[in-house]
């Protein structure tokens, strides 16, 4: 479960259109990064996957978490913190047009809170959520969560396993912009009214769908002592 996989060359990844991303924490602290996942996709199918063990830099790990993910302490005592593993991912990022994550409020809130933590500038990235893609796709689903969406698609998941979670977030984009029969993920965002976020230095606009405008639009509108109860 806990298998190193070392991310691939550039070169090997050369015209990927995304690249699927999941953190395991080791806490309710969202830099506490124990795991990192990560799926590309090339010529519409999953290309490369890659995982990697990180060290959280205060090693401080909740039962409760160990229990979701299976990572102790003496996974990743020896492993290197997030920094070094940043160095390594950053490029891919920036070469690729769309990082993609299941429920990416968590995967980018991580992101973000462990490069404040050590000091790092935010990169500029868009993103898609694939939790808003299944809902657009698939909406007669009881719910979309990632065990059951890939349930739907015939993924095997080993569920909190942050290599196959990211490998089922990228599978779930491929599936479903097949179904929509649109010619890429990117053509199909307009069908589903899916707007990507996006982070850049000091800057952060969440992945967002129609009704999510919508409603922020209503709330925008009302006055500001309603807005905060």
């Amino acid at each position: 479960m806990h298998e190193q996989i070392q991310l691939p060359s550039l070169a090997e990844t050369a015209g990927a259109t995304a690249i699927a991303l999941d953190f395991e924490t080791a806490s309710a602290s969202k830099g506490s990064i124990c795991s990192i996942g990560l799926a590309w996709i090339k010529d519409g199918q999953v290309s490369h996957v890659a995982h990697r063990l990180i060290r959280p830099h205060d090693m401080r790990f909740a039962p409760s978490y160990i229990a979701i993910h299976g990572i102790y302490p003496y996974h990743v005592e020896h492993e290197p913190e997030f920094p070094a593993i940043w160095d390594e991912l950053l490029p891919h990022l920036e070469a690729a047009p769309l990082l993609l994550a299941h429920n990416a409020p968590f995967d980018i809130g991580v992101l973000r809170a462990a490069l404040t933590h050590y000091g790092q500038p935010w990169p500029t990235l868009s993103y898609l959520c694939t939790v808003k893609i299944a809902r657009a796709a698939w909406p007669q689903l009881d719910n979309h969560k990632l065990d059951t969406v890939a349930a739907h698609i015939g993924f095997e998941l080993r569920h909190h396993a942050a290599d196959s979670d990211a490998a089922a977030c990228a599978s779930i984009a491929i599936r479903a912009t097949a179904d929509s029969e649109a010619l890429s993920l990117t053509d199909a965002l307009p069908r589903w009214s899916i707007r990507p976020g996006r982070i850049e230095p000091g800057y952060h606009e969440a992945c967002s769908t129609l009704r999510d405008r919508a409603k922020f639009r209503s709330h925008a509108r009302l006055p500001r002592w309603l807005r905060q109860i």
